[in-house]
This record gives C-alpha cells, sequence and structure tokens, in this order.
C-alpha cells in the first residue's frame, strides 16, 4: 500500500469518527465546558476542521486559500478570518460560538473533500517535498499529514469523546 493511501484511509475514518462524535450534539452539548475548566466541543472541532484546512490547502499546497476564506465561512460564523484556534487564550476559545452541528457541517465536508482530492493528486515522492509550518518549522509533507493533521485529529477526537462522557452521553465506541 503506498503511503498516500494509507494516509488516506486513517484519514477517512478520522472524519467519519469526528462526525461520528458530534452529529448528535445540541447546540448547549456543542459548548457545555467542565467545571475546573477546559474547551468544550465546539471548539475543539471548530479548531481542528481549521487546522486541516490550514495544512492541506495553505501549507502543502502553497498558499491556496483555504476552504474557510475561500467559501466565506469566517463571515457566515461571525468568526476571526485568519484564526484557527492556535495559542487561543481560554477566553477567546470559550468564546468560539457555532450555532449548530448542522450549519457547521458543510464546512467540515468541504474541508474533508479538498483534503481528499488533495491526496487523490499527489504521489509518495511529493510528500518527501519540504514545508514550512509555523511555528514549528520546515518538515516533509508526510510529517505535516501524518502529525500535523492526523495526529493532532485522533487528539481531539479523544478529547471530544471525553466531553461527551463527562455531560452523560456515549463516549467512545472503542
Amino acid at each position: 500500500m503506498a503511503i498516500v493511501e494509507l494516509i488516506g484511509s486513517h484519514l477517512q475514518r478520522l472524519h467519519e469518527e469526528l462526525e461520528t462524535a458530534t452529529t448528535d450534539l445540541t447546540t448547549e452539548q456543542l459548548h457545555w465546558r467542565p467545571p475546573d475548566g477546559g474547551n468544550h466541543i465546539a471548539f475543539a472541532l471548530w479548531h481542528y476542521v481549521r487546522t486541516e484546512d490550514n495544512l492541506v490547502r495553505f501549507v502543502l499546497q502553497e498558499r491556496r486559500p483555504p476552504v474557510w476564506l475561500e467559501d466565506g465561512w469566517h463571515e457566515k460564523f461571525g468568526l476571526e478570518r485568519v484564526a484557527q484556534g492556535t495559542g487561543m487564550s481560554a477566553e477567546d476559545a470559550a468564546a468560539v460560538h457555532l450555532p449548530s452541528i448542522e450549519e457547521f457541517l458543510p464546512y467540515m465536508r468541504a474541508v474533508w473533500q479538498s483534503s481528499a482530492d488533495y491526496l487523490a493528486s499527489i504521489t509518495d515522492a511529493d510528500l518527501e517535498r519540504i514545508f514550512t509550518v509555523r511555528p514549528m518549522g520546515e518538515r516533509p509533507g508526510v510529517q505535516v499529514l501524518m502529525e500535523n493533521v492526523l495526529t493532532h485529529g485522533f487528539s481531539h477526537l479523544g478529547e471530544m469523546w471525553l466531553l461527551r462522557s463527562m455531560q452523560g452521553m456515549t463516549g467512545s465506541p472503542i
């Protein structure tokens, strides 16, 4: 199996799991925060999808506008144009508000499709190219996808399953 295919299959699984973990949530459940602090599911989801969007489009496709900007999602949600959550204060993260999961799903799915289209257009050799990821520095495309997209995404997925269980809902199905 080619590395691009392997990454693609894991990314598809991550996308499916993110949808499973969030599509049944009310707006209140999306924005619930643990009493001792921490982020809500809406922030973790928005942050991860924005990160994948930025990395796959702006970084790996060399400054291609993210879906977030290209389709005007920042205006639709009244959220910052370039922020994606990295380095945000706890107060700013808590202030990220999604009107509903139903309204966020079209953006998520547009990012999922954009990532799948990108992976379908490259080869394993393309993954050896070096890209600059701020603030981490230079790294090959394979590392961007494996660490900054997949590992990051599965970490936030675990956070979402935990936040679900803390609200008395079903947690991780694994």
